[in-house]
């Protein structure tokens, strides 16, 4: 199939782009492509307008100070994985995109895009989430910031008003010597994910947890934190009890179905995969403090 007719624009400057939305009805913003282009040619999306970001180069780059870390929209997923300075300050960026599509899908697709796309088995809106990073959407009139854990609506639906747009994405890394994981299983490697975990992990000199994030993709309509099995689990150790109450938060996830994979499927695939992300980061961690 071919996408229905639409009116294609290509913007050069943000504000552009935000009088574009402002002033047409039913737009679509175009940053990767790599999810929109095909949802256009099998007329999932029908837009009247096309708004092409590319060429917006404001809305791209990485920028690290001492305590945050701010990238722009339009950055891509191949500058995200090899930044040299992100990769040590936060390796699981790097970790996770390795599981994204390949090589050529890496080099187009962008971090807002993926945001905004929202799939649920999507990598980047899970490692968002353990950092809890703000997300700032601007539309003609000013901006608002919206916290990752508010950014998921629905399935497939974001924080973002129809004449709003992504711009940034803002965080705190973790500062404290710590251990990282991300694991996830799909049929094929560059599929989607039927369920995947992230998960960053600060031990104190005891072995017992002194701060933690756990994040599921894949397995619910939405990316989710764990975020009240973490308070639980701190001055546990990362042993067998503390993936007792991983395993018992995963259960009760409201698993999505398909015509190939059952909700009980993903959310069994999940536990396994919590009980590698934590073992992993644990290791991790403790070599951090070594």
């Amino acid at each position: 199939m071919k996408p229905s007719s639409f009116k294609y624009h290509n913007p050069q400057i943000r504000s552009e782009v935000l009088a574009l939305l402002r002033e047409q009805e039913n737009c679509k913003v175009l940053a990767g492509g790599q999810s929109l282009g095909p949802m256009l040619n099998f007329r999932f999306v029908m837009p009247d307008h096309l708004i092409d970001l590319n060429r917006v180069t404001d809305l791209d780059g990485i920028s690290i100070s001492d305590s945050k870390v701010r990238l722009g929209a339009m950055t891509r997923q191949k500058s995200i994985e090899r930044d040299e300075s992100l990769r040590r300050l936060c390796p699981i960026f790097s970790e996770s995109l390795q599981w994204v599509g390949h090589y050529a899908t890496r080099n187009r697709g962008t971090i807002g895009g993926s945001l905004s796309h929202l799939d649920p088995a999507a990598e980047l809106p899970g490692i968002c989430l353990l950092y809890d990073a703000t997300l700032r959407v601007e539309n003609a009139s000013g901006h608002r910031l919206v916290p990752a854990n508010e950014w998921s609506v629905s399935f497939m639906t974001p924080n973002l008003e129809a004449d709003e747009l992504l711009t940034d994405v803002e965080f705190s890394p973790w500062t404290m010597p710590h251990g990282h994981a991300f694991v996830e299983f799909s049929r094929r490697h560059g599929d989607f994910a039927i369920a995947g975990v992230g998960c960053l992990l600060a031990l104190d000199r005891s072995g017992l947890i002194k701060r933690i994030a756990l994040s599921v993709i894949g397995v619910s309509s939405t990316p989710f934190r764990l975020t009240g099995t973490e308070n639980d689990l701190i001055g546990y150790k990362p042993d067998d009890n503390a993936l007792a109450y991983i395993h018992q938060a995963i259960d009760g996830i409201e698993a999505s179905s398909d015509a190939q994979t059952s909700g009980q499927y993903r959310k069994r695939i999940a536990r396994v995969l919590a009980s590698r992300a934590l073992e992993q980061a644990s290791e991790r961690a403790i070599s951090a403090m070594q």
